[in-house]
């Protein structure tokens, strides 16, 4: 079977860290990233001719990856990037609408002039990356303009799970930034929200937070079904 050239790199960035972590990280972000695509076969051998490695950091790489849920391991078939499921996108989803629905209405009622400023700010730099058209600058804006309003919601509980979840949702983000199309919508739900949590409206920026997934649900579940013919 002949394979796609991912095109990935060892991420050597950070020249302090062990090499085991180097593999994990480079392959992590090829997955969040969609280089290496859901349902792709990761074999030791390939990866490790591609990263230029040995066989030992990869086999590490793919176990950390399967407890993040990032990498299934099928008896008799090997590794493989987790898929994205109906029922997967349905549960993460759930539970991004009703934490940003909250984390907008907190915000609207706590954000401080500083945090003002960086969220008018983030919001441009998102344009700005929209207008380049750089799929990765755009999903990192978009996750720096969401990270804005958690922070101005100032509660740590919310952010820790929020956290735990930022694997899937970085994920999910990427593939709907994928689809160049919604794009002008992704704007103008950005300025929505950001009108209403500078005018301290908590209905309407939790209203604007809903919107938002929701679109974003749809747009990921219409990939989903496309990518299977469902």
């Amino acid at each position: 079977m002949e394979y796609k050239d991912p095109g990935i790199n060892l991420d050597v960035d950070d020249q302090s860290l062990p090499l085991r972590e180097t593999v994990f990280q480079t392959l992590r972000k090829a997955i969040l990233t969609g280089k290496l695509s859901p349902g792709e076969r990761l074999t030791e051998i390939r990866l490790g001719n591609l990263l230029g490695t040995s066989r030992t950091p990869i086999r590490e790489a793919i176990r950390k990856l399967e407890l993040e849920g990032l990498v299934t391991i099928i008896p008799g078939s090997g590794a493989r990037v987790a898929q994205i499921t109906e029922e997967e996108l349905q549960e993460v989803m759930e539970i991004r609408l009703a934490l940003d629905a909250l984390c907008a209405r907190l915000a609207s009622r706590r954000i401080t002039d500083e945090e003002r400023e960086r969220l008018m700010a983030a919001n441009v730099t998102f344009k700005e990356a929209v207008a380049k058209g750089d799929q990765i600058a755009i999903t990192e804006a978009d996750v720096d303009f969401h990270d804005v309003i958690l922070s101005a919601a100032k509660n740590l509980k919310l952010s820790s799970i929020l956290e735990r979840l930022a694997d899937n949702l970085y994920r999910y983000r990427f593939e709907y930034i994928r689809d160049e199309h919604r794009y002008d919508r992704l704007i103008r739900e950005h300025d929505s929200l950001v009108q209403a949590i500078l005018a301290g409206d908590e209905e309407t920026a939790a209203k604007s937070a809903i919107i938002h997934v929701e679109n974003q649900r749809e747009s990921i579940l219409e990939q989903i079904r496309a990518a299977y013919k469902i």
